[in-house]
């Protein structure tokens, strides 16, 4: 059987969640309600009551309270206030969506109105209504994981399946607290151990009871008895069809949640769809995006967002060119052989951040990498230059990648262009994320950078190259910008 390591703080996160009264999705601070709707009533209304006066509108107190209730109603209908929404997205694209509708209503009800308020200033006045949705998201997506990784606002689950398929599920859910569930217990399908630390709750046989209401009656126990929420089913040969469709019946009928893993991690629910054929409850699940208008889409923003970028960037380049020359000796800039899409190698641009024979210490610097992957990491590398650890701090060194950019061997956003040596050593899944060009930036280097495992970078690269889309790259480029400024992880 394969091990599950559990973190400590995940398992101390379970254990508060198990001693604590019963606690679910509405454990949530009461203020999460009362805030978002304030903030999209006051994000709309007051900016819009404020142009319209001062363009001198006839109503201009009325046209703010419409706008502010068209913005509540947009987020309403969409469902932004329900329990399980508040608080679980800090992600600028959905509001987007919601404000376009926004302006879409409204300019409906300009036309049935007559108002007259030139279209620039009115739509100026709801750009404050998206910048407040947005930052109280954030605020609230803040405060919800934080009171989750001290088992607040959770929901207790209970892990049904086959040793092996129930301690995967375990290991996945333990491994982060950006989701609500914590396992508070585990009801095993047959024999087997138990490596994860996780409470048996019951076990269940290898075939179903020749009374039925055998194993409901274990599950219900065991749902009792660690006053679970959610019923969490990893599929197998010992656990489908009649058997599981009993037990769904009994969790049902107790008004208990049932939910079914069925195998697949990382996939994005964009690329699923569910079915039925002849009975069965069939997941579709579509291809990664790899042609088609977001493609030329991503082509077009790389190769325009690149040359736009090095224009105006270049008195910033002259800048930092006269500083590392001032700062030591050697080229201001360093080229290096990366490895590109589909394993095709590239010279890759960026300013020098280090002493000139860097590459020639690196072997006597290989017993001290912070890695725990393929990669070279050190916190204080002592060949990096003062002017260099500015620059790797702020990520400006970075910038002439640009060129790599502007040249299509590399992507805005995308996975880290890895070196020859790494590659070398990569299997079957690592191969994986040479299937798309390297990035500049991208969800490893906005989730911590160098402070993140090599697993964790890996799992990172997959995920983008699963679940690429061009709203997902928009997302991480306005991410980028908060993880430059927090430099978490840039050494």
């Amino acid at each position: 059987m394969r091990h599950v390591h559990i973190p400590v703080q995940r398992v101390a996160r379970a254990a508060r969640a198990s001693a604590m009264p019963t606690r679910g999705l509405g454990d949530k601070a009461r203020w999460y309600l009362p805030a978002a709707i304030a903030a999209d009533l006051v994000g709309a209304g007051v900016p819009v009551g404020l142009v319209f006066e001062a363009a001198q509108q006839a109503r201009p107190v009325y046209c703010a309270l419409g706008a502010a209730l068209a913005w509540t109603g947009v987020q309403l209908m969409r469902r932004r206030y329900a329990g399980r929404a508040l608080g679980e997205s800090r992600g600028v694209l959905p509001v987007v969506h919601d404000w376009l509708i926004l302006i879409g209503v409204l300019a409906v009800a300009r036309v049935v109105t007559g108002e007259n308020t030139p279209r620039l200033a009115a739509l100026g006045a709801l750009v404050p209504a998206l910048l407040v949705t947005v930052a109280c998201h954030k605020l609230t997506y803040r405060h919800l994981s934080a009171a989750r990784r001290e088992a607040h606002a959770v929901s207790r689950v209970l892990v049904i399946g086959e040793p092996d398929a129930a301690e995967s599920v375990i290991g996945h859910l333990a491994a982060r607290t950006d989701h609500p569930y914590v396992v508070v217990g585990v009801v095993p399908v047959g024999p087997g151990g138990l490596e994860s630390g996780v409470p048996v709750a019951a076990r269940l046989g290898s075939a179903m009871a020749q009374s039925p209401n055998g194993d409901c009656a274990s599950v219900l126990g065991a749902v009792a008895a660690h006053r679970a929420d959610l019923v969490l089913v990893a599929p197998g040969a010992r656990l489908a069809g009649e058997r599981l469709r009993r037990i769904s019946w009994a969790l049902h009928d107790a008004g208990l949640e049932l939910a079914v893993f069925p195998g697949l991690v990382e996939v994005s629910v964009k690329r699923l769809e569910t079915l039925s054929a002849g009975g069965l409850a069939v997941l579709r699940v579509a291809p990664p995006v790899s042609r088609g208008v977001q493609t030329l889409l991503k082509s077009v923003l790389d190769r325009a967002g690149a040359t736009l970028g090095l224009v105006l960037l270049s008195p910033a380049f002259l800048a930092m060119v006269v500083a590392i020359r001032l700062g030591s000796s050697g080229p201001a800039f360093y080229r290096q052989r990366r490895i590109g899409r589909n394993g095709v190698p590239f010279v890759m641009w960026k300013f020098r951040t280090m002493v000139v024979d860097a590459d020639a210490l690196k072997a006597d610097l290989s017993g001290a990498n912070e890695n725990d992957g393929l990669m070279f990491k050190m916190r204080r590398d002592p060949r990096v230059t003062r002017v260099g650890r500015l620059l790797r701090r702020t990520s400006m060194d970075e910038l002439p990648q640009l060129i790599n950019v502007a040249a299509g061997n590399m992507s805005l956003v995308g996975p880290r262009p890895p070196l020859p040596e790494e590659v070398a050593q990569y299997d079957e899944v690592e191969l994986r994320r040479l299937a798309v060009r390297p990035g500049m930036t991208g969800l490893w280097q906005i989730s911590g950078r160098s402070d993140l495992s090599w697993d964790e970078t890996i799992q990172l690269d997959l995920q983008y190259v699963d679940n690429w889309s061009f709203t997902s790259d928009v997302d991480v480029m306005g991410r980028t910008l908060r993880a430059v400024v927090d430099g978490r992880g840039a050494y």
